[in-house]
């Protein structure tokens, strides 16, 4: 019986590190280093000081600065390296498993940001194995692995799930879904902060805009979840398109916000996608008056105002009469408002869909209680379990897609001829859906940035740089 032949490390190899969603880098065996190095930038931690963490960017590919992956890590240490060149660094170190063919073990790493070397990562004395031998003569020992991973969609597969910087805008931290959100990301690894919108700031300029956080610039995150209150869309908004202006990734954009809260608009939005909803009227004239309520039908009818939330600001004008001093009431108050056509075969009875990334992932049927018009969950309205048809689905959904929305609640009401959606809701609740169908809607949201922040392929295309 032979003995096995020792595993054979040439000076130059091909490595993949799964854990950091590296499937191909070929590195330099420097058994005159004592650490292995991976030449990173962007280098920044992050998460709790007893579980730290670090993320940092790789161009994998040497002169191809156009392909970037991203990478997160937790800390096992921080420790003084001496490079070839004789300057000491404090550097991050991480553990992760290396493979080379057959082969895969567990090293240590330290994080460096060389951008000029020719070899992404450097396999240092300490994590060559006993069994292992280096023949600085030779190149490639090892099978070789191929590059052109980057190239394909099947980077997507390939890159492994890492641990994100998340930032949840609410003014409720105590907040069911905000809590849900919290719970569910730091379930699957990732860093969730809760931000009060309204103790951010701004600095707006061409080069470096930022945004402050009582007196801190904020790092970056991976992803924005806006939970932004009816009170605060205007700076909640101005907010989110700091955010989008810095490159972050928002579940919801402003413009959509934006557009979903004024509920004229709103309703304007859905007529120019020829989205089914009651008949809608406008006007700023007091002389407009019973035009008005000719045009949105005879009553009862809904007079709403374009600032209202969660049911308040709804009226139910049962005769025309009723109507007129609603209307003239408001006009007193100088508010702006809308008069709606009211559907009575709803029954007081309306769907909430909540949307996810084009799906409905959440349908409840709400009903209202003690007479009240209204099915609101916040005023007393019940919830159950409803199966929704075809035709509702696809309402839904085509309502988040008009505008832009990829968190959306979409609420329905049955009419005789065919769903009118009452509202989008670019921040709905999840307690009602989530506690009356069993479903993970925090979890539907996180799925969603994990899949974002997965690398698109690189184009063949492009000059070296």
């Amino acid at each position: 019986m032979t003995d096995k032949a020792p595993f054979a490390l040439g000076w130059e190899e091909w490595a993949s590190l799964p854990a950091l969603g590296l499937p191909a880098l070929k590195i330099k065996v420097d058994t005159g280093a004592k650490t292995s190095a991976l030449h990173a930038f962007d280098i920044e931690p992050f998460g709790k000081a007893d579980a730290p963490k670090v993320r940092f960017n790789i161009h994998p590919v040497p002169g191809r600065e156009d392909i970037t992956i991203s990478c997160s890590a937790d800390v096992v240490d921080r420790r003084e390296v001496t490079s070839s060149n004789g300057e000491t660094e404090l550097r991050y170190v991480i553990a992760s498993e290396i493979a080379m063919g057959e082969r895969v073990w567990p090293i240590e790493i330290t994080l460096t940001n060389r951008t000029n070397m020719a070899y992404r990562m450097l396999l240092g004395r300490q994590a060559i194995r006993d069994d292992m031998i280096v023949q600085p003569s030779e190149s490639f020992c090892q099978p070789r692995l191929d590059d052109a991973v980057y190239f394909t969609t099947a980077i997507r597969d390939t890159v492994a799930p890492r641990a994100l910087r998340i930032a949840v805008l609410s003014r409720e931290p105590d907040n069911f879904s905000t809590l849900r959100l919290v719970e569910e990301g730091e379930k699957r690894g990732h860093v969730v902060e809760v931000i009060d919108t309204t103790r951010c700031y701004m600095v707006i300029n061409a080069m470096a805009p930022e945004i402050y956080y009582d007196g801190e610039r904020l790092p970056r995150y991976d992803a924005v979840i806006p939970r932004i209150g009816a009170s605060v869309t205007s700076y909640g908004t101005a907010v989110i398109r700091q955010f989008e202006t810095i490159g972050t990734f928002c579940v919801n954009g402003s413009e959509g916000i934006a557009k979903s809260r004024d509920k004229l608009q709103a309703h304007q939005v859905l007529a120019r996608h020829r989205i089914g909803m009651p008949t809608t009227a406008f006007a700023a004239s007091p002389k407009d008056t019973d035009n008005l309520i000719a045009l949105a039908g005879s009553a009862p009818l809904i007079v709403k105002l374009l600032e209202s939330t969660q049911g308040r600001g709804v009226v139910l004008a049962e005769t025309k009469k009723a109507a007129q001093s609603v209307i003239s009431a408001f006009r007193g108050l100088k508010a702006n408002f809308l008069v709606q056509h009211f559907v009575k075969e709803a029954a007081g009875v309306d769907i909430r869909c909540v949307v996810i990334d084009g799906k409905v992932v959440a349908a409840i049927k709400r009903s209202s209680s003690g007479g009240d018009f209204r099915s609101n969950l916040h005023l007393g309205g019940s919830a159950s379990k409803v199966r929704i048809s075809k035709e509702e689905r696809e309402t839904a959904v085509r309502s988040a897609k008009a505008f832009g929305l990829r968190m959306a609640g979409v609420d329905l009401l049955r009419a005789e001829d065919g769903p009118k959606v009452l509202e989008v809701n670019s921040s709905p609740g999840f307690e009602g859906a989530e506690t009356t169908t069993d479903k993970n809607i925090a979890g539907a949201i996180l799925d969603m940035i994990e899949k974002r922040m997965r690398p698109a392929p690189a184009r063949k295309g492009r000059s070296k740089t």
